[in-house]
């Protein structure tokens, strides 16, 4: 496979990855902005900005935290580098790039969802449409996956779409954890308290969690079981150490059908001990936001490694 068609595949799913992620991020900002007061709601609002890392494009071009102004910047403000708008524009470029390798079902459901999206976003969301608009974000990511899952050879075009998508979403969990516990949790005395359940109700609805840790907790919340939930959980599809097994298998699948291992696998295989040691009262321990710190670095260099590794730019 060329290096250019395996880096388009790559990053079509992680634009995917990353399209839905803002989508359920929105969808959890909107759900806690229309339960509290209008000065919470701003904070909230600030705080999805900040996520996402915009707050000082946001900021240069607008003086509030209102709802509609936030959620249009994020989906599709030309201000905004990573808006939504942009983001799936860029999963039907990359198909087309990679459309030898892609089965049909994968294709159309790309370029359908695409087209929907860009009449939706085409003009301001307005209140009354934004619930449609994060639905169908949502519902074009999982149409996509399953269609990659249902339709797709086991090849080296589905393991760098997998590899893709795990990337991005550990990054994902990782920044959305760093940043909704540092603005909840000040200090580690409160590990373990009575704090606002609503707000970590939000945190886990941002990664799609809050149902799969209901039922494993009894529905109950506190700071340090989200922690473990998200970080160290292996049966949650999202938490760190589930996509990193999962990129770490699809990194040894594309090893195994290239028939030599490259700086990703040595990576991989250190990153992997890293998080397979520890607990969750270590990683509190040690501060939670220098872990997280440290997952996302090791997680950007097994990225960059892929690329050089497969000659991305060939």
């Amino acid at each position: 496979m060329l290096g250019r068609t395996a880096n388009g595949l790559f990053w079509m799913f992680r634009y995917l990855e990353r399209a839905e992620n803002t989508a359920r991020l929105l969808d959890a900002g909107l759900r806690m902005s229309l339960t509290r007061g209008t000065d919470y709601a701003e904070e909230e609002w600030a705080s999805v900005i900040s996520t996402i890392g915009q707050k000082a494009n946001y900021e240069a071009k607008h003086d509030s935290y209102d709802g509609m102004t936030a959620w249009n910047f994020v989906l599709r403000e030309k201000s905004n580098p990573t808006n939504v708008r942009e983001m799936f524009e860029a999963v039907r470029t990359n198909a087309r790039l990679a459309r030898t390798t892609i089965s049909s079902d994968v294709w159309e459901a790309v370029n359908e969802s695409w087209m929907r999206l860009d009449e939706l976003l085409s003009r301001p969301v307005g209140r009354g449409a934004i619930g449609d608009v994060v639905g169908t974000i949502r519902r074009a990511g999982m149409r996509v996956h399953g269609a990659l899952d249902g339709s797709m050879l086991r090849s080296e075009a589905f393991h760098f779409a997998r590899a893709g998508t795990f990337a991005e979403r550990a990054e994902s969990t990782a920044r959305i954890l760093d940043m909704k516990y540092y603005l909840l949790l000040p200090s580690l005395s409160y590990v373990g308290s009575s704090l606002d359940s609503g707000q970590w109700d939000q945190v886990l609805r941002s990664v799609a969690g809050a149902q799969s840790y209901s039922w494993l907790n009894a529905g109950q919340i506190d700071a340090r079981g989200i922690v473990e939930f998200l970080v160290l959980d292996d049966r949650f599809p999202r938490s760190l150490a589930f996509c990193r097994t999962a990129l770490r298998d699809n990194l040894a699948a594309l090893a195994r059908l290239h028939g030599q291992e490259g700086s990703s696998n040595e990576l991989m295989r250190a990153a992997d001990m890293h998080i397979s040691d520890i607990t969750v009262d270590q990683i509190l321990e040690q501060g939670l936001h220098e872990f997280l710190t440290d997952f996302m670095a090791r997680n950007a260099a097994i990225a960059l490694a892929i690329a050089e590794d497969y000659r991305f730019q060939s």
